[in-house]
């Protein structure tokens, strides 16, 4: 219990729920004897969190160092290795003082391992848990690192996880919106796993320069597309709970607008509020607090709509958006920050859509075909069944 996620242990087991893991349900990090088919006598890296964990609670590093597998080094994402750390907000470089394993930031100086990174080492095993959207980046880390692994003959392993948000929606990524909230070219939400979408970013040469990854992924056992899954460790410090991941779809563009999502209260990405009564009668105070140290409107009375016990559907609902951008008044303005409601969109013609005043589901009608071919495509892609 001296290692580096031993402190998670006591947290894991009171946190997991029963509902949470089937008992048919295999992750591919529970599949421990098909990863060390891959890791005899090499050396690995890891990209992992507080998510990557078997069904039992027991940590993917803990579990893999009792195995003797070499870990050279981890790769931390955003929010860092714990977990607790702001949106945004730059990860450092260190090591852990109980394993004296280093840990490299993939949210710091740069996105991509390195070159020199991954020198001394021959594997990445990818093992972190997704909520299936474009825009949440640990996606885009893994894309990036696939890359990488590419570019320096690497071979990249994916531990697959369920999608919390498995359904498909949303307008799809155009290349010239690319970013760190958005890389290949598909919906706000995806529809697949992680290692569904590995796959697919290998499979339609989205590297950089066409390059293809060697690329094994560890596939989950008893999980079916369309089946439920309720996350049993939140998987960044501001969705702590399965509303708030539902909600997640469809409440992020407010992110690029004046609008709180909640961030700095006790039920971030459920609600939504600003300062003025015309937002609505139920009001919160964001505070700094760990993972929102300077959230949006801080301290000021914010007012606006309780989403916490709200029904969601498996569509992004764009009503919330509308609704609010109507009530601020403001008109194109209400966007605050017109670049990053494109990149989180993929796309400038949702904000032109609602700013032109366009119904929600005239904004619908023009993602149906695009999300046809997207439909199309991603069946070849596909490692689990369709619970129809």
């Amino acid at each position: 219990m001296n290692r580096f996620f031993a402190f998670l242990s006591i947290f894991i087991l009171f946190s997991i729920h029963n509902r949470s893991f089937s008992q048919d349900l295999r992750m591919g990090a529970d599949r421990i004897d098909s990863l060390l088919a891959y890791t005899k006598d090499k050396k690995a890296a890891l990209i992992i969190n507080q998510t990557s964990v078997l069904s039992d609670g027991t940590h993917i590093l803990d579990t893999l160092l009792a195995r003797n597998v070499h870990i050279e080094k981890i790769f931390a994402p955003e929010h860092g290795i714990r977990g607790n750390a702001d949106a945004g907000e730059k990860i450092v470089d260190g090591k852990d003082s109980k394993t004296g394993i280093p840990i490299v930031s993939l949210y710091g100086k740069n996105y991509k391992p390195t070159a020199q990174q991954l020198d001394s080492v021959d594997i990445l095993i990818f093992d972190i848990q997704d909520v299936g959207t474009r825009f949440y980046t640990y996606i885009s880390t893994m894309h990036y690192a696939m890359e990488a692994c590419a570019e320096n003959g690497k071979q990249f392993i994916v531990l697959d996880r369920p999608n919390p948000n498995d359904y498909i929606d949303g307008p799809i990524l155009d290349i010239k919106y690319r970013s760190f909230v958005g890389i290949p070219p598909i919906p706000v939400v995806h529809g697949l796993t992680v290692g569904e979408l590995a796959t697919m970013i290998n499979g339609e040469c989205w590297l950089k320069d066409s390059l293809a990854c060697n690329l094994k992924v560890i596939p989950m056992e008893g999980w079916v597309h369309g089946q439920e899954y309720e996350l049993p460790i939140k998987p960044s410090p501001n969705l702590p709970n399965q509303q708030a991941i539902k909600l997640y779809p469809s409440l992020c563009f407010f992110e690029a607008t004046g609008i709180s999502v909640g961030r700095g209260t006790d039920f971030p990405f459920q609600v939504i509020g600003a300062p003025g009564k015309r937002y609505g009668k139920f009001t919160f105070t964001p505070r700094p607090v760990i993972g929102a140290k300077n959230p949006l409107n801080k301290n000021r009375l914010c007012h606006g709509i309780d989403l916490r016990e709200a029904e969601t559907e498996k569509k992004i609902n764009l009503d919330y958006l509308i609704s609010f951008y109507k009530k601020s008044g403001k008109g194109a303005a209400f966007f605050t920050n017109r670049r990053f409601m494109d990149l989180l969109s993929g796309t400038d013609k949702l904000r032109r859509q609602i700013i032109n005043g366009l119904a929600a589901e005239q904004i619908r009608e023009s993602w149906e075909e695009d999300l046809t071919n997207y439909k199309t495509m991603r069946e070849k892609y596909l490692l689990y069944p369709i619970d129809e």
